[in-house]
């Protein structure tokens, strides 16, 4: 079989798996990655040790893997029914629709599995790997090297009919698989998305400072969010959606996610008071956020984003809950809770 046609039967087994958008890779560095140790030299990650320590590893996956030839590049929708954050109720919260439903980790993980009996049956032996949003991969780059989407401006791929809400994955493998070509630029002259982040986060097109990305602040910062950005997180409670609500490509919606990823009670725009409560509760919240993203911020994490947002909305009842949320016993939360109830009273 020719490096071509076993390309095109991978492809069609990850379809069959499951996944709506498949392309192949080489497994050398994409040209993209050329920029990844500058954008780590400038200070652009942040708190992420997870890039900053495995710097020549991400840099070039080989380097992890020097037996890689190929890497097949998956794509799985996770868009569901639901309001867009711009058009959301100003007094209530606002979670990330990856973060509706099950965690993605662990949906994808089980199909890229399944993908990869699939190819050991009909294309192995072979060595290789499977990874979604782990292991010393930058998923985007080889993701828009196999064709699976444009890079947008603000820095998530682009793909004519799923816009940008789907996740990723990969199967790192020897065998030759003949690559993809990648797609043209989508984004022309358009700047919504650079125009919409309330905290600035470009500093250029296509150039992210993750430092200011509200995702970075209420997920990946793990002490107190800086104060000078606190206003900007806005009513988020966990990540943030606007750079890609307000994206032309995402306007023809397919809603065509997974059951697996259709909001779980509570979590689309939910009501302050509820998820407040909810959290406070910690047996309800192991409960509710069992096998959910969300838990990455743990309960700390959480309820200091709530005390931010709730700050800068226009809940009704925000003072009474923030007492609430000051009265934790957690001096991160505490702290984050008595900055809002200055900031609903000035």
């Amino acid at each position: 079989m020719t490096p071509a046609a076993r390309a095109a039967r991978a492809r069609a087994l990850a379809l069959e798996a499951g996944f709506d958008l498949a392309g192949v890779a080489s497994a050398a560095a994409p040209r993209e990655l050329g920029f990844f140790q500058d954008w780590i030299a400038r200070g652009y990650a942040g708190e992420m040790a997870y890039l900053t320590s495995q710097r020549d590893r991400r840099s070039d996956l080989r380097t992890a893997f020097p037996w890689a030839r190929s890497v097949l590049c998956v794509g799985l929708q996770y868009d569901t029914a639901g309001p867009y954050s711009t058009a959301a109720a100003p007094e209530r919260g606002w979670i990330a629709r990856y973060a509706w439903g099950d965690d993605y980790h662990d949906v994808v993980k089980a199909r890229l599995e399944d993908l990869r009996a699939r190819l050991f049956a009909e294309l192995g032996p072979m060595e290789s790997r499977v990874y979604v949003d782990t292991g010393p991969i930058v998923e985007r780059a080889y993701a828009a090297a196999a064709g699976l989407g444009a890079w947008g401006k603000n820095t998530c791929l682009l793909h004519p009919e799923h816009g940008s809400w789907f996740f990723l994955g990969e199967v790192v493998t020897d065998l030759d698989l003949e690559p993809d070509a990648p797609r043209t630029d989508m984004c022309g002259s358009c700047t919504a998305c650079l125009e919409a982040c309330p905290t600035d986060a470009f500093v250029a097109p296509y150039v992210l400072d993750a430092t200011r990305c509200i995702s970075y602040l209420t997920i990946e910062v793990k002490g107190a969010i800086p104060e000078d950005h606190r206003g900007g997180v806005g009513r988020h409670v966990f990540g943030c959606d606007i750079c890609q609500d307000v994206c032309p490509w995402n306007r023809k919606r397919r809603e065509t996610g997974a059951d697996a990823f259709r909001p779980r009670p509570g979590l689309m725009a939910p009501d302050f008071e509820e998820l407040v409560a909810l959290v406070l509760d910690e047996e309800l919240f192991r409960a509710r956020f069992r096998r959910s993203a969300i838990k990455r911020t743990r309960r700390r994490g959480l309820l200091r984003n709530l005390a931010v947002a709730l700050g800068n909305s226009t809940h009704p009842a925000r003072e009474r809950i923030l007492a609430r949320l000051a009265a934790d016993e957690d001096p991160l939360v505490q702290e984050h809770a008595q900055w809002a109830i200055a900031r609903a009273r000035a």
